[in-house]
């Protein structure tokens, strides 16, 4: 029978329990970045996670050595580091949100998953890697975090709510109007009258256009209430702003 050197299967008190201090600095930065920007998972659960991973990957490689020189036994030290990256999931799942039609919330479930691979790198010994998946995650959550918003608020639609009242060639003159400021309409829906009798004669018209710059939508507003058949108009989309309302 082949007696295995169980030295591979041993790691010193020392050298641990600085893996567990590193994986709490490398989570610690993660997470504050997070706490920062006051999402649910934060400084502490980006912590947690990314020690309980450096603490299965440490117990995964060195916590069955005793056992390297039984019979019929195989060390598989990635067993235990298999089940952390699917049990994560859970936890991420938990940081998403769904709110109708928008889902918030993914970043950080990823952010999670990444800080448990982190953490069972850290375990594993793999500093350096650590280290750099470290800063390129923090780096994307802050620098691609600013070019994202300026990108959705770009791409994305606002949309103008008028009342209206009855008039002839109405819905042809609004259009043609902000036509002319050069915004884009995607589409436009005119709601029945309402039944009561001072709602009677006042329609209301909604109109989605593809995000243009806050001035250029803020113009639109002032122009569309000079128009003797336009009552009130609301622009909703603005960047950093409450919907917009202007009444006469």
């Amino acid at each position: 029978m082949k007696v295995m050197d169980t030295g591979l299967w041993e790691i010193s008190w020392l050298d641990s329990s600085l893996r567990i201090l590193v994986s709490i600095l490398l989570g610690g930065l993660i997470g504050l970045e997070r706490e920062w920007h006051n999402h649910a998972a934060g400084l502490r659960t980006h912590i947690l996670v990314c020690v309980g991973s450096a603490v299965i990957m440490l117990l995964s490689i060195y916590g069955f050595g005793e056992f390297a020189n039984e019979f019929n036994v195989r060390m598989d030290p990635a067993r235990l580091a298999a089940q952390v990256v699917s049990g994560i999931g859970f936890l991420g799942a938990g940081a998403i949100i769904r709110n109708g039609l928008s889902i918030s919330g993914l970043t950080t479930a990823a952010s999670i998953w990444v800080v448990a691979a982190i953490g069972l790198c850290v375990g594993a010994g793999f500093f350096y890697e650590a280290a750099l998946v470290t800063v390129l995650v923090i780096l994307i959550l802050l620098v691609l975090n600013r070019f994202e918003r300026s990108f959705h608020n770009r791409r994305s639609r606002n949309e103008i709510i008028l009342h209206i009242a009855r008039a002839e060639g109405g819905v042809a003159q609004i259009t043609d109007l902000i036509e002319q400021e050069g915004l884009v309409i995607v589409s436009v829906s005119l709601e029945p009258p309402g039944d009561d009798e001072e709602r009677a004669e006042i329609r209301k018209l909604r109109i989605r256009l593809h995000k243009p710059r806050t001035q250029s939508l803020l113009q639109v507003c002032d122009r569309l209430l000079t128009l003797e058949f336009v009552r009130s108009v609301e622009a909703a989309g603005i960047p950093g702003s409450q919907p917009a309302r202007f009444e006469m």
